[in-house]
């Protein structure tokens, strides 16, 4: 349940703290006070749109603080876990911001998160209902929502399992279609892959080949130079004639040095460099000779042939390139696809046969949620209708139809509609037709109550539900939320003093217009100031006799009728 909401520059609320605690809590006030400002700051919590609208004029940014105390945590717990927040002793804080600008912030727990976390943590904790959920509970899938509500936890991990086979039908229904339908699309690929493939296999190329063959290219272009200018070299370090090279000049210095490198010291290591420097010349002239040899085994027809094997390649890049690692890498993928490809057929043939044995389990799965659909419908129809003849509807009778349609879908094969019978021998009516808006309240608090057995939510929210009613109406409203707090907290917005009566906790939220700007704060109500609030809101004077009077008097009834 909520402990305590902190709202500070919210509309006309500058700094407002709600006590609010267990059991049934009535918030009332002058019209303009800001009651609703209430609503929008659990809206806020619950991880509504934020309005840079309701930031109070003159401040820069709205805040929201709310503090739960949690009889289950698990309820919770996971979602607070993934938000990186902690619930310390069974409390929770949850925080959330607005600025002027739209920005919005939201704190879970003490960690900064999404506001998508509050909204998921708003369904599991609070339920509020305001006049756009009386709009809502018009529509076909808030009707068929509110059935399953009351069908239970069970028939939840029934529809949930449901669901799950639906969406893998579906998912592989889908997949099936697709392949099917782009069969033909898919042959051509296959074919066209083949081909491109058998091409690059066909000349096997290999990474780097066309460098290296630009590169040898090169050399055979230039061979004739190439041996003029290594045989020139090789000539001068070692001549094969009797020119003189300079392996001999070397030798010669050598030698000279040789003679006299016992009598001085310098003379012997300059001879033994010369010496290091013949052996460097002689392996350089020996691998200048080896060139030589290769460059003399190369020929015209080698030059042919690898400009040949280039203009190959080059067919090659210009298809599947622009890189010959492209081509090879183009090889290499398309081979991977043509057995995605190629295995086609055999993944259509289990399709089918794991489609069509999905769509019988799921068939099944939706005629079993119809039955218990259709059951649950009676049990509502008759707990929903007893609800509001307490409620001075004593002739109406509430009509839960389900219907089964062919084609399932994720709800299953049902369609729900709420029909209202205003009095007997009347033809059934939809509600979105037949229910006026004092009714529709009643029918919304009625179901509540009658779901709240089978669904308990920790909070409940209603703004103004009492709307269009008055009299014996509004207080079996005020009883039946006073029933509804005995197992779940309850938080009313109201101008009724019939409802006001029976809350454990009553709050008003206070208007002061003395400044510049109209600004609100909240009190709590107990003795004789709460007397003066049911007298004003019973006739519009807080100090008439006769008015204090029957506030005692609705106070007195709604203790002894709790």
């Amino acid at each position: 349940m909520i402990e305590e909401i902190r709202i500070r520059n919210l509309g006309v609320i500058a700094d407002a703290s709600l006590p609010l605690g267990a059991g049934f809590t009535a918030i009332t006030g002058e019209t303009g006070a800001g009651k609703t400002m209430v609503v929008t700051a659990l809206g806020l919590l619950r991880g509504e749109r934020a309005e840079s609208a309701t930031v109070r004029s003159g401040a820069e940014a709205a805040e929201v603080e709310g503090r739960w105390l949690l009889a289950d945590e698990h309820a919770v717990g996971d979602l607070v876990d993934d938000a990186g927040g902690q619930i310390e002793e069974g409390e929770l804080i949850l925080v959330r911001s607005v600025s002027t600008e739209g920005r919005s912030r939201a704190i879970v727990g003490g960690r900064s998160t999404p506001v998508s976390v509050l909204a998921g943590l708003g369904d599991a904790l609070v339920a509020v209902h305001g006049q756009a959920e009386q709009i809502r509970l018009r529509s076909a899938v808030a009707q068929r929502e509110a059935l399953d509500r009351f069908a239970g936890a069970a028939f939840a991990e029934e529809l949930s399992n449901y669901q799950h086979a639906f969406r893998q039908w579906r998912a592989d229904a889908t997949q099936l279609t697709e392949l099917t339908d782009a069969r033909d699309a898919r042959l051509r690929e296959a074919e066209e892959l083949r081909t491109s493939v058998a091409e690059i296999e066909a000349l096997a190329p290999q990474v780097n080949e066309d460098v290296e063959l630009a590169t040898l290219a090169e050399r055979l272009t230039n061979s004739e130079s190439l041996r003029h200018a290594t045989a020139v070299a090789h000539e001068a370090l070692s001549s094969e004639t009797d020119a003189v090279d300079v392996l001999g000049l070397v030798d010669a210095a050598r030698r000279a040095l040789d003679k006299v490198a016992p009598v001085d010291a310098v003379l012997a290591d300059l001879a033994a460099e010369i010496a290091d420097a013949g052996v460097r010349l002689a392996d350089a002239a020996h691998a200048l000779s080896s060139h030589l040899a290769s460059l003399e085994g190369d020929g015209e027809r080698d030059l042919d042939l690898i400009q040949g094997r280039r203009a190959d390649l080059n067919t090659l890049m210009r298809k599947f390139g622009p890189t010959l690692n492209d081509v090879l890498t183009f090889a290499q993928q398309s081979s991977m696809r043509l057995l995605e490809l190629d295995s086609d057929s055999d993944r259509i043939d289990d399709l089918h046969h794991r489609v069509a044995e999905q769509e019988r389990i799921v068939t099944a799965l939706a005629l079993d949620l119809h039955a218990k659909r259709v059951a649950v419908a009676a049990d509502l129809s008759n707990a929903v209708t007893a609800e509001l003849a307490a409620l001075a509807m004593p002739d109406a009778h509430l009509v839960v139809h389900v219907t089964a349609h062919e084609e399932p879908s994720l709800h299953g094969l049902d369609s729900v509609a709420f029909l209202l019978r205003p009095h007997p021998g009347a033809e059934p009516r939809p509600i979105a037709k037949g229910a006026s808006g004092g009714e529709l309240s009643r029918i919304m608090l009625a179901l509540e109550v009658v779901v709240a057995s089978a669904d308990t939510v920790p909070t409940y929210v209603f703004d103004e539900v009492d709307a269009g009613v008055g009299g014996a109406a509004a207080i079996e409203i005020g009883r039946r939320l006073a029933r509804l707090a005995q197992t779940a907290q309850v938080i009313v917005v109201t101008h009724l003093a019939q409802v006001a009566a029976f809350a454990n906790n009553h709050l008003r939220v206070l208007k002061d217009t003395s400044g510049e700007v109209t600004l609100s704060s909240v009190v709590r109500l107990e003795g004789a100031d709460r007397e003066q609030e049911m007298a004003r809101l019973l006739s519009g004077l807080s100090d008439s006799d006769s008015g204090l009077a029957h506030a005692r008097e609705l106070l007195e009834l709604a203790a002894t009728n709790r």
